[in-house]
């Protein structure tokens, strides 16, 4: 007998290798009918398993892989398939977990498992174009309940791709048979829908979604794709309000509608929806603080500052509060006490709002805090305070850096330093020349300091790098207005921005001024109600004023005006309208 001493392995790697064997021969007992004492395992087969065990701890996993291949091959064995498909991806071999996967797929076609295990390595490898037929194999081997809930998953395959109109004309075949079959209707309809809503195709989204609202009028679907369509097609919030009508009482629909009317920057028509919500729901404490959010957008302090109070009552009381959503307790507590210290910055009451921000207790010095105590310093005219406490921010990372300058900018922005916000802008663009949040408000910045061609050229940048970006275009366009060139050019602009969100209140803005700038007043005015409805601005305020002052309608436009002046008494577009007119109050 051989002495243990003599071993030419040493033990230690020997029963390291037989942990996997272990489990691969376990799985293949398994397999076996219970009334048969014999696994497939015969010694020819365990030593080469255990040969590819210990080829993989000397550290040669191509041989490895190879071998337990093979033998993965030869007994089905779904346990012995997962473990080649890890040591090719232990290895950074993608091709190779492929076809391990592959073959584990082929010879257990019924494995659901073995059709996953592809898919997630063809979409991880962003091998798109090999998805749909993966796909619809998974679909034929599982069972009929489980095929709706596989199709409204499907879109994260694609979320690798920067292509969306790649992932829907792949899919979409497959999608409208699925269509065709009663249990898989409405998944496939939901999911084609929001595959066009990735292709930036929302007209096709919109028609799926008024399909899914009709034929499921109980079912939610439609109605959360609508409101995801709501920015871009307003044929969508008409889907929404009908089914409010139908249905006032659905408090939840109208907090999402609100919610999403202030994503679309319509913060006015968003108050209405949830002052609504409160009125039904008053326990709902998530409504109350969406409502005092945006009511320090539209800067209504006192009413803020009431929202929160009823917050604040339903947070202390011993039931607490409803729908708190994925927030904790705290963190609401903690929203709380920033949002009233905006309160109270806002009514210039500087020492309320710092006594609020100092019961703010983060572990550690957190973006939004810091921001609102750099602000509250720099509106007190200690600007460099506030700019040390922002560059006291972490950098541990490249989103802290950026979350860092973008405060920066910001506190710069709100204090008219323009040209020192222009610089820090410039630096950041030289080293990421392709981002178009950064060019964008470098562009803004440049059009500030009187550099209208630099902003021009970043804006058609920002176009070039992203086409659908919306604000560059409105932008854009509103600055030809502005000065009054190549206004035909300025509207095709606007217009163009307006395809993407049609009823944003600063676009339509846009499009109202370049009307009244080509001599169409009754448009101009008409646009320019629809946006200051929607967004009571100053700077929209001071352009329908002008407006009506032209059409001499002046206590009209005054009226409009005083509103204005009230939200931000130093709002410099308007105080340039009344100051230009000889309008000053």
């Amino acid at each position: 007998m051989t002495s243990p001493r003599r071993l030419r392995w040493p033990q230690r790697v020997v029963f390291a290798a037989l942990t996997p064997l272990l489990a691969a021969g376990s799985a293949l007992a398994a397999v076996e009918s219970s009334e048969l004492k014999n696994s497939r395992l015969d010694a020819p087969m365990f030593y080469q398993l255990l040969l590819g065990e210990l080829e993989l701890n000397a550290g040669q996993p191509g041989t490895a892989y190879q071998l337990l291949l093979d033998a993965a091959r030869r007994t089905s064995d779904e346990a012995l398939f997962q473990r080649v498909v890890q040591i090719a991806l232990q290895e950074r071999a993608g091709d190779q977990a492929v076809i391990a996967a592959r073959a584990w797929r082929d010879a257990r076609p019924e494995s659901t498992e073995a059709h996953r295990t592809l898919l997630q390595l063809l979409s991880a490898l962003n091998r798109h174009s090999d998805i749909p037929a993966a796909f619809k194999a998974l679909l034929a081997a599982s069972p009929a309940s489980q095929r709706a809930g596989m199709i409204l998953s499907l879109p994260s395959l694609f979320t690798r791709s920067a292509d969306g109109k790649q992932a829907l004309e792949l899919m979409q075949p497959l999608l409208r048979d699925a269509q065709g079959q009663a249990d898989t209707r409405l998944a496939a309809l939901s999911t084609e829908a929001r595959l066009a809503l990735g292709a930036q195709r929302p007209d096709q989204a919109l028609a799926l979604t008024r399909n899914i609202v009709n034929e499921y009028p109980q079912r939610d679907e439609g109605l959360q794709l609508a409101l995801e369509l709501l920015p871009q097609r307003a044929e969508a919030e008409a889907l929404i309000q009908n089914a409010l009508r139908q249905n006032p009482a659905r408090s939840d629909l109208r907090l999402a509608y609100g919610r999403a009317l202030g994503r679309a920057q319509r913060s006015a028509d968003a108050v209405v929806q949830l002052r609504q919500v409160t009125e039904q729901q008053p326990r709902q404490a998530a409504a109350w603080m969406a409502l005092a959010a945006l009511e320090l957008d539209l800067q209504h302090a006192s009413a803020a500052e009431a929202a929160l109070q009823q917050l604040q009552t339903l947070l202390d009381r011993p039931e607490g509060a409803e729908d708190l959503g994925e927030a904790t307790l705290p963190d609401v507590r903690r929203q709380l006490l920033l949002m009233r210290a905006q309160a109270a910055e806002q009514r210039g009451n500087f020492a309320q709002a710092e006594q609020q921000l100092a019961a703010v207790q983060d572990s550690e010095p957190s973006a939004d805090l810091i921001y609102r105590r750099a602000s509250l310093a720099a509106r007190q005219g200690q600007l460099e305070r506030g700019l040390s406490l922002i560059r006291e921010l972490p950098q541990r990372s490249a989103q802290e850096q950026r979350t860092r300058l973008l405060a920066e900018v910001q506190l710069l922005r709100e204090q008219r330093q323009w040209q020192a916000a222009y610089q820090l802008l410039d630096q950041a663009v030289q080293q990421q020349p392709k981002d178009v949040d950064l060019l964008y408000e470098q562009a803004m910045m440049a059009e500030k300091i009187d550099r209208l061609d630099d902003m021009e050229r970043q804006l058609r940048r920002v176009i070039e790098l992203k086409p659908d970006h919306h604000h560059a275009y409105n932008a854009l366009g509103y600055s030809l207005a502005e000065r009054g060139l190549r206004l035909n050019e300025a509207r095709e602009l606007i217009v163009k921005a307006l395809s993407f969100s049609p009823r944003e209140p600063f676009i339509v803005d846009s499009l109202g001024w370049v009307e009244f700038r080509l001599g169409r007043l009754k448009e101009a005015e008409t646009l320019l109600r629809q946006a200051y409805s929607s967004r009571p601005d100053p700077e929209i305020a001071a352009h329908l004023g002008e407006v009506l002052w032209v059409q001499q309608r002046q206590d009209e436009a005054r009226a409009i005006w005083d509103e204005g002046l009230k939200r931000d008494p130093s709002n410099e577009a308007l105080r340039a309208t009344l100051k230009r007119l000889g309008a000053m109050p």
